[in-house]
């Protein structure tokens, strides 16, 4: 379904000067696709017993015994920050931070995903003064919460799994962002809880979200996973290349990712979003991510970013902007 109308954009904007900006690009990262078609780009419809997957999956989830353990705090502005380890779904103990106010008892929370690489440390800059956070690192990804029995990205994380719908491991790292959420309001009671997430955490919370409603708001920037008809016939520098030639070797695995098509899922979302979606992105193929965003257009908010996976001359000006309408998100939960 191609977006509503409903939120205005600037689709008769002329298109950044791509070639003057990427001149050693491999291959043109817009896809032949202008503002105009990709908020047309459809989405997929889910596959039968697509929504009682995910439901039994989140029920599951929230049966966890998390059991947070968190270390020394240290001041960061606003917030103490604490490492912390906690239990997921399938017995896996993962990694991140918590941060709490440093003054004050927090008043909402933001769950904050993170990218293919995994993540360092957190980043507190999207999350406001009054608001406790979390920043977990889904299973298998770099440093925290790097697992023997998954593959590292460069091992080929996103394959682990993917003969079954109920061992590919994207249904696992949706369950990390539940029972991340259940750390939070473990630590500080009941409340309203906004997500944020970029590229894999994009996708990510796309999965998630519609399913668990004690999240009140979404911010997906980039989102990966979104529409894999497109997908798999787009080359790509990311992830989505090692899927791309593996189900072209085992075409059986096409039906495994109808259950974990971010568009398709983000057809379920009830909640109000703010959607980060680039132009031209050599990682995750713009139609893609405009896909996830016409899927929720009804409740979303669309930001178009010029490009995503790369530096760009306008980048400082997008950045800017995603990082008032999420605190803003935060701040009205």
């Amino acid at each position: 379904m191609p977006a509503s109308g409903n939120h205005e954009v600037a689709a008769r904007r002329p298109s950044p000067p791509f070639a003057d900006w990427f001149p050693d690009a491999p291959f043109d990262a817009t896809y032949g696709y202008d503002l105009e078609a990709l908020l047309q780009v459809p989405v997929p419809p889910p596959p039968e017993g697509f929504a009682d997957f995910w439901r039994g999956r989140y029920t599951r989830a929230r049966g966890v015994h998390v059991a947070p353990e968190l270390g020394a705090p240290v001041r960061h502005g606003d917030h103490l920050v604490r490492p912390l380890r906690f239990t997921s779904l399938d017995g896996y103990r993962l990694g991140g931070w918590l941060a709490l106010p440093a003054d004050g008892t927090p008043r909402s929370g933001v769950v904050v995903s993170h990218g293919y690489g995994g993540r360092a440390a957190p980043d507190l800059a999207a999350v406001p003064a009054d608001a406790a956070a979390i920043f977990p690192v889904a299973r298998g990804l770099p440093e925290p919460s790097l697992l023997a029995e998954i593959p590292s990205p460069e091992q080929g994380h996103v394959l682990h799994g993917i003969e079954s719908v109920e061992t590919y491991v994207l249904g696992g790292c949706a369950a990390d962002v539940w029972c991340a959420a259940t750390v939070l309001t473990e630590v500080c009671g009941q409340l309203p809880l906004v997500f944020c997430g970029t590229s894999f955490g994009g996708g990510q919370g796309a999965l998630a979200l519609p399913w668990d409603d004690r999240f009140v708001a979404a911010a997906l920037r980039v989102p990966s996973f979104g529409q894999y008809d497109v997908r798999l016939a787009s080359p790509c520098t990311g992830s989505g290349e090692l899927v791309r030639h593996h189900v072209a070797a085992h075409p059986e695995a096409r039906d495994v990712l109808r259950f974990f098509d971010a568009a398709t899922a983000a057809t379920f979302l009830r909640v109000p979003a703010l959607l980060g979606c680039a132009l031209w992105d050599p990682a995750v193929p713009p139609p893609g991510q405009f896909a996830v965003y016409n899927a929720c257009a009804d409740v979303a908010e669309l930001q178009v970013l010029d490009a995503g996976h790369a530096e760009y001359p306008t980048q400082s000006e997008d950045d800017e902007e995603w990082l008032r309408r999420v605190r803003a998100m935060a701040v009205r939960a």
